[in-house]
């Protein structure tokens, strides 16, 4: 993948989405640093023999720190591919969306989209350095469909989605490629939580365990009619920082069983 011995950076990587795709890069050869604010990131970052760092996606000063501390560590090696996984949704079912007060968003807005404003902030200086390299935010099929399970959450990956293409124009002329990745359905600890606000909602007569809403759902709403894994997330951001992803950029790319269809 050409990717042997180059720097790359997962933020929210200590979990779920995120720890797949700091394997995944670690796998292919990549040296590799994992920022989350989880007490996790040190355990994943040693499991993977990658550099950990605990900061806070929504504080830049500790977004800017951490990218001084990955320089030094990885010494020699520039930073030349970043992916950002870290997200969080409302905690509650938002449909329809005045079930939800404007007091559960901000949050949600701050970790999800501004969490990834401040990343690209952060560590553009260093890529624009090297006139090379990659950025790819995770976002999700909500923010292109209107999801209305949880609208602070899709409102913010939509934003991503946005952004990315804005940083993809601004990019391009430094060789420096900017696409989204969105999953669909992904049995992680947010759509755990999805499902959890739902069924709290539900008559007890309605009330399912979390395999057989998520079986139910993923049928309905998947052409494929199978949950995504990480490793296909994991595998798309690794293809994309790649010298077979040399000419995508501003591209919002779906692992999501054929969930969304642009036609």
């Amino acid at each position: 993948m050409g990717l042997n011995g180059s720097g790359a950076v997962v933020v929210g990587g200590a979990n779920g989405i995120g720890r797949a795709i700091a394997e995944a890069f670690a796998e292919s050869g990549a040296i590799v640093a994992i920022i989350d604010r989880s007490e996790a990131v040190a355990t994943t970052a040693l499991a993977i023999s990658a550099f950990g760092i605990k900061a806070d996606v929504t504080d830049y000063s500790a977004m800017q720190a951490a990218v001084s501390s990955i320089k030094s560590a990885f010494e020699a090696t520039p930073i030349v591919h970043v992916v950002y996984a870290a997200g969080m949704g409302s905690g509650k079912f938002g449909f329809p969306f005045w079930n939800l007060s404007p007091a559960d968003w901000p949050r949600v807005l701050d970790v999800n989209l501004m969490g990834a404003v401040n990343t690209a902030h952060a560590f553009v200086p260093q890529l624009l350095e090297g006139k090379t390299g990659s950025i790819a935010f995770i976002a999700s099929i909500a923010g292109q469909i209107g999801s209305q399970t949880d609208p602070p959450y899709s409102a913010a990956k939509a934003g991503i989605i946005n952004f990315a293409m804005c940083a993809a124009k601004d990019l391009a002329p430094y060789g420096i490629r900017v696409n989204s990745v969105c999953p669909g359905m992904i049995q992680t600890d947010l759509n755990r939580s999805v499902f959890q606000a739902w069924n709290d909602r539900q008559p007890e007569d309605a009330k399912m365990t979390y395999e057989e809403w998520g079986a139910s759902k993923v049928k309905t709403v998947a052409p494929l009619g199978r949950w995504q894994q990480p490793g296909e997330i994991a595998a798309l951001c690794v293809y994309l920082a790649s010298k077979h992803g040399i000419n995508i950029t501003g591209q919002t790319l779906n692992v999501d069983g054929g969930q969304v269809m642009h036609w």
